[in-house]
Order: structure tokens, then C-alpha cells, then sequence
């Protein structure tokens, strides 16, 4: 089944207790397209410049993951700059030039404009709506993410946007400031008024949470010793939740649960490396083999 992700590509530098990178490979399309590959195929629109050579785009090559929608444009690629506290749970921000991103207006290739699941990254309202104005039909599943910004800036575009939009995928604190409820279930309550009919909840180390339909389900974050990079977690969470819903034949409470499991597992394996330096050789078998022992160590008996 077919999964569109429309959103950045970027580069990347991190600075974090365990070491400092310069310059990698980044951006949300990039992160959730190599995660979500493992399970499906993936249709990536974006926009990169003239420094985005072809060993950059060597981490879509031998994947399921096809960039005809991948724009060149004259100038330089997106890049952000930040560096993580000791205990890795703040972020400040050293930089962030938008360059060619600046000028951004996706475009959905002939073979794109009819996908089953889409997801629109992180980016500005508008261009998330125009993207679904471009697709034919109605497609099984479109969710979206969208950041603390867009909610102050654009809130009527959101909402516009939000209308079409079946899943919502943010942090608690997102989840706050657009319901402006505290409590996260009155706030899903809220949100579910604007359009979404699940959401979402990514909460950092203390893993996710889903609520729709009056049920709610969480997954803990997989225990790790130590994180080395936390940046582009929540977006390969995102690419391996979208990535094993587009890989299954209906969308229940079952499916949803288990995309709860996997887009954990894929977060948990990028965070043990810098970049994508864990997802360039991960393997399917320690997908699986991770998500049977998240099942093991979630289950129980009363």
C-alpha cells in the first residue's frame, strides 16, 4: 500500500553529552521515510539544494523509498543547529536557516496523487493543506504533526487543515497549548472536536500515548543505557507507526496498538546512534525482535 510523507530534508548539527557532529544528514521526510520503509513503500516529497550530493541520497537508495518528489532547487539545504542538556530532556536551538526550504511548495508527482495513508510532516499549515488538495481521492488514513509554532502563528490554517486530518501526532505539551486543556484526556476530547478521530501524544522518555474512540493505550520508551542522540526520534516514531498502518489490510484497535509498539521500537533504535547512522543498518529481524520483547515486558495477568 502506498504512503506518502511530504516534509524536510535537511542537515543537521548536534551537539550532545556524547559527542558533537558537525554536519549529518537530517530532516522529519528523511527520518520517517528510512523508518517507515522497513514496512512499506514510501513516496518522499521535499526539497533539497546543490550541496545535497548523491552520497546524501544514498540513505533512500536500496530502500523502499521513492524520491522523484524530491525537488533540487539552486541554493543550500535546510540546516538546524542544537545541543542537548546532560539529561538529554532540553534542546536549545543554535541555529536554523531555512535556505531553499524557504521557498517550499510541494508538488505531488502524477504517481503520488493517489496514496492510501499520508502523513504531513512538520511544516507550515498551508502547504499541509495544499498538499491534500493535490490528492484525487480521499485517501485511508492521512495523519499530520505540527509543532508549537504553527499552533501561535497559524492557528486558523491548522484548524483548517485539522478538519481533513484522521490522526494527530504531537507532544503533551502541543497537546496543551492547542486544546488549552492540562488534562491530556479533556484535551483529546477537544482536539477531537477540530477533526482528528485519534491522536497521538508523543512524550519524550516516558514513551507514547493513544487515545480515540474512549480508549486510550501507552507504550513506555524501550529502556536504553544510554541516548546518544535524541533528534529525529519522534519523526522515525512517526514512520514506523504510519509505516505498519499502511502495511496492514484494516485500521482497528488492534492495528493501531500495535503501531503504538513499532513506531517505539524505530525511536528507540535511532536514539542509540548520532543521525541516522543506527537506521542505515538496522534490520528487520531486530525490529521484531525488539517488538516481541516490548510485548514481554508490558505484559501481564490480573
Amino acid at each position: 500500500m502506498s504512503l506518502l510523507v511530504v516534509g524536510s530534508v535537511a542537515f543537521d548539527a548536534v551537539e550532545t553529552p556524547h559527542g558533537k557532529i558537525d554536519r549529518m544528514l537530517g530532516g522529519a521526510a528523511t527520518y520517517f521515510s528510512v523508518a517507515a520503509s522497513y514496512f512499506t513503500h514510501v513516496n518522499l516529497v521535499g526539497i533539497v539544494g546543490e550541496d545535497f550530493t548523491e552520497k546524501d541520497a544514498s540513505i533512500f537508495r536500496g530502500r523502499r523509498v521513492d524520491t522523484v518528489g524530491l525537488e533540487r532547487a539552486e541554493g543550500k539545504t535546510f540546516f538546524w543547529a542544537g545541543r542537548y542538556s546532560e539529561n538529554m530532556n532540553e534542546r536549545t536551538t543554535l541555529a536554523t536557516e531555512l535556505n531553499v526550504f524557504a521557498e517550499f511548495k510541494p508538488r505531488l508527482p502524477a504517481a503520488y496523487q493517489s496514496p492510501e495513508h499520508v502523513f504531513l510532516a512538520n511544516i507550515d499549515p498551508t502547504l499541509q493543506s495544499s498538499v491534500l488538495h493535490q490528492v484525487k481521492r480521499r485517501p485511508k488514513v492521512v495523519a499530520l504533526d505540527t509543532m508549537n509554532y504553527w499552533i501561535e502563528r497559524t492557528p486558523k490554517e491548522l484548524r483548517e487543515t485539522l478538519r481533513h486530518t484522521d490522526i494527530l501526532m504531537i507532544n503533551d505539551s502541543e497537546t496543551r497549548q492547542l486544546s488549552n486543556e492540562h488534562n491530556l484526556l479533556r484535551a483529546a476530547r477537544h482536539i477531537f472536536t477540530l477533526g482528528p478521530k485519534a491522536l497521538v501524544i508523543k512524550r519524550g522518555e516516558y514513551g507514547a500515548m493513544l487515545v480515540h474512540q474512549n480508549r486510550t493505550f501507552s507504550v513506555p520508551a524501550f529502556p536504553l543505557e544510554q541516548v546518544h542522540d535524541p533528534t529525529g526520534a519522534g519523526d522515525t516514531f512517526a514512520g514506523g507507526f504510519m509505516g505498519y498502518l499502511a502495511s496492514v489490510s484494516r485500521l482497528g484497535d488492534a492495528e493501531l496498538r500495535r503501531a503504538m509498539v513499532y513506531g517505539s521500537v524505530m525511536g528507540s533504535f535511532t536514539v542509540e546512534k548520532f543521525g541516522l547512522d543506527r537506521l542505515r543498518e538496522l534490520k528487520r529481524s531486530e525490529i521484531h525482535a525488539r517488538a516481541r520483547h516490548f510485548s514481554k515486558m508490558t505484559q501481564f495477568s490480573l
